[in-house]
């Protein structure tokens, strides 16, 4: 008589098409007690994660339509979703008074908002199950600040926010909140947030000298020995899926640990004059 399989958790993972969320849906298809969804806008692009043993369906963050539509299916096969990991989003750079609100706003749809809508669609299965895990991937970012990158930062603290608040709200539902805040991460997000900057930027304007030093560091930045890999996230995110009790946060890279510390302990005025320092404007 053949032994019935075990039952998986479904794992839903946004933005796999390539980065963090392609690293994590690669390692967390090997484990035989998952069935992992890995999502993206275009199903085109997550072909070798279909190869790898991922089911693949299509989701867009910033469309609640392909949102609830993704979650509906999970559900119709699994009864509920088991861990979500909210692992879509971008950072749109430039100074505070030269970016355009239109895409502060659709940054904010992608970071925080449509992380949120997904939140909503699928806590009443997990709450029925009694079990669930929600994995917000948020960066070093949502805990401190540095110049050129206020609405970043902003959508950053944000999702950092929600998570704090509904943590305590699902706890007695035996869902776990958990926020991973990777370092300088090699995904190419330094590619997008110095696209956003260059078109955000006024070369002549008031920030010029700023905004170049800032284009500048976050090369180098990219490129030294404090980048790490995806794969180092991916690895965090199965450790806390795997936990039987997770962390509410996990500091990923020694560098973002370093970091977050130094600014805790030197408090705002002199985290600013360590800032004046390195961006030359002392």
């Amino acid at each position: 008589m053949t032994e019935p399989t075990a039952p998986t958790t479904a794992v839903l993972i946004t933005g796999c098409s390539s980065g963090i969320g392609r690293a994590a849906a690669l390692r967390l298809a090997r484990r035989r007690d998952l069935t992992v969804y890995a999502t993206a806008r275009k199903v085109s692009t997550l072909a070798d994660l279909a190869g790898a043993g991922c089911r693949t369906l299509a989701l867009d963050v910033t469309d609640a339509d392909s949102m609830a539509a993704a979650v509906n299916a999970i559900e119709a096969e699994h009864g509920a979703v088991g861990v979500l990991v909210n692992n879509a989003g971008y950072g749109e750079y430039g100074t505070v008074e030269e970016t355009s609100l239109d895409r502060v706003r659709v940054q904010f749809e992608t970071n925080v908002f449509g992380p949120a809508r997904l939140i909503q669609l699928v806590l009443p299965a997990m709450r029925a199950a009694r079990r669930g895990r929600i994995v917000n991937i948020s960066s070093m970012g949502g805990r401190l600040v540095f110049p050129i990158g206020g609405y970043y930062h902003a959508s950053k603290y944000a999702l950092e926010a929600i998570s704090d608040a509904l943590r305590f709200e699902v706890a007695p539902f035996d869902v776990h909140v958990i926020v991973v805040e990777p370092g300088l991460i090699r995904t190419g997000f330094e590619d997008t947030s110095v696209r956003t900057l260059a078109s955000s930027k006024v070369d002549d304007g008031p920030y010029g000298r700023l905004t170049a030093v800032a284009q500048a560091q976050t090369v180098a930045g990219y490129r030294s020995r404090m980048a790490a890999s995806p794969d180092a996230v991916a690895r965090v995110i199965e450790r806390a899926i795997r936990a039987s009790r997770p962390r509410p946060r996990y500091l990923v890279t020694g560098a973002a640990r370093a970091l977050v510390h130094t600014r805790r302990l030197l408090g705002a005025r002199v985290f600013d004059a360590f800032l004046r320092r390195q961006f030359g404007s002392a």
